[in-house]
């Protein structure tokens, strides 16, 4: 008989590991609160509109590309993409902005339009991203985190110093526009945390973003979702949907099973993909491994405000991906990180998929997503939403030249206080925990839980990180995980 695995969640690394636990013989079965799959990454319909509810951006396709290929299968078999031409346009203050296109050479042009001699400077800032990337893929992000000689490799020694510099130091000292060192910067959002606070190393994600392109998958990120649903259950994997967890049943150290919507179901071990932390309160007190100060002392990825937006017209002036810079960008760094309040002037980020995906709003008219980074944890109310709403309105209709508030049909947000009672979140995070120089790699919490045995974690407050690709990455590492400890277990009966 195989092994039964009961999985909780459905996001997109629960969904990554049940496929590679299938594909061992495991007996895969996911449970999901909500009435659909996808965690962070639902979706939304409303009016002949469709919206992606949580990741927008489709990045580090090759990612993308060798989970699949893990299955004797591709991208291709499951979702269309396009590359996004130009990837996105960033407004800045006084009316101004810049195109990121969609290849090296345009985007070199970009930047030695806007500062003379930058572009030589971006070339050999891509060489080093891209040597990065090439190391963080081929030889760190596939590591399950679990002794700090994963880090020390024949590359990583060589960049040794990249780990105790920082982001913004490294564009700093070679860019002077502030336009183009907040492109730069921008990259590292992903990770969730302040360039100031991020490793140079991590350069690798402007080379995912210059480098690789900006995609699109035709309708919408939901398509992933399910692309991997389609691929999981074509390996025998069952996904029960409102089906609540509310606890993980441990016997004589040893995770047996769990409880969901009162009923007890039993299981060889127990993998959890839901927020790591509400993972550990389904435990009893005694087999958590970390306690609620350890958590609190982390640094976490912001939490955001959303807005889902109905307009009865086509937009102008704007593209697929737009970032508002046009505030001051280290003060809203310090209003999330450093002193968590509202920030007065919020930078936003703004994605109209029907711009290039005709099949996301009805025809002639535009689906508007947008995106205001905030502190975990804050306080969120109503009357703030309404607040924030009219005040990043304003300003886009400013900076765009066109009036939209009486074009609007409707719209839906989402804030802290959902991102908590959605998906458990910590503080209503939605990027999990920020990958900081004292977080990466090992220093994360563990995929094998040091006080249960048959229990596992996986997900974006794990190892690799935040950011939808390292999902795919943890949901992988921890089902090699699990396997290892089997073979280990099975070598014990073995006799010469």
């Amino acid at each position: 008989m195989p092994k039964k695995i009961i999985v909780i969640g459905s996001g997109f690394s629960s969904l990554s590991a049940s496929c590679y636990l299938a594909q061992l013989g495991y007996d895969v079965t996911i449970f999901e609160k909500n009435d659909t799959i996808g965690g962070r990454a639902r979706q939304l319909k409303k009016e002949g509109f469709t919206f992606d509810i949580g990741p927008s951006w489709y990045w580090m396709p090759d990612v993308f590309e060798s989970f699949f290929n893990d299955f004797n299968a591709s991208v291709s078999d499951y979702y269309q993409l396009d590359k996004l031409n130009p990837a996105y346009k960033v407004f800045f203050e006084n009316n101004e902005s810049i195109l990121i296109k969609d290849t090296l050479d345009k985007i070199y042009k970009a930047f030695e339009n806007e500062e003379e001699g930058s572009s030589i400077k971006l070339k050999k800032f891509i060489r080093t991203a891209q040597n990065n990337y090439d190391i963080a893929i081929k030889n760190l992000v596939y590591r399950p985190g679990v002794s700090p000689l994963e880090l020390v490799t024949k590359d990583t020694l060589m960049r040794v110093k990249q780990f105790f510099s920082t982001i913004s130091k490294e564009v700093r000292k070679e860019f002077k526009n502030k336009k183009l060192i907040q492109i730069l910067e921008f990259p590292v959002l992903f990770l969730g945390a302040k360039p100031s606070d991020t490793p140079s190393f991590y350069s690798f994600m402007n080379y995912a973003d210059f480098g690789l392109g900006t995609w699109h998958p035709r309708g919408g990120m939901y398509q992933v979702i399910l692309g991997i649903k389609k691929l999981a259950e074509s390996l025998g994997v069952t996904i029960c949907t409102n089906s609540n967890v509310e606890k993980i049943l441990v016997k004589q150290g040893n995770a047996t099973g769990v409880i969901v919507n009162s009923t007890t179901i039993a299981s060889d071990m127990v993998l959890c993909g839901a927020d790591y932390h509400h993972g550990e309160t389904l435990l009893p007190l005694e087999y958590r491994q970390y306690s609620e100060k350890y958590w609190e002392n982390k640094v976490f990825a912001p939490s955001a405000l959303l807005f889902y937006v109905g307009f009865n017209k086509k937009l102008d002036n704007v593209h697929h991906h737009n970032l508002f810079f046009d505030t001051d960008f280290d003060q809203h760094a310090k209003n999330i990180y450093d002193q968590p309040t509202w920030p007065e002037e919020p930078l936003f980020y703004a994605n109209f998929t029907s711009i290039t995906d005709p099949t996301s709003a009805p025809e002639g008219k535009e689906n508007g997503f947008f995106l205001i980074p905030l502190a975990p944890g804050i306080e969120d109310t109503d009357a703030l939403r309404e607040r924030y709403f009219e005040k990043i309105i304003t300003r886009f209709e400013k900076l765009t030249n066109q009036n939209i508030k009486n074009a609007i049909i409707f719209k839906e947000s989402f804030c802290v206080k959902d991102f908590i009672k959605e998906y458990n979140s910590y503080k209503g995070n939605a990027y999990g925990m920020a990958n900081t120089l004292l977080q990466t790699a090992f220093l994360r919490p563990k995929l094998k839980s040091k006080r249960v045995n048959k229990l596992f974690f996986t997900g974006q407050l794990t190892v690799p990180g935040p950011g939808v690709p390292p999902s795919l990455i943890s949901g992988k590492l921890v089902a090699g995980l699990i396997e290892a400890q089997q073979n280990i277990k099975k070598s014990q009966f073995i006799t010469t």
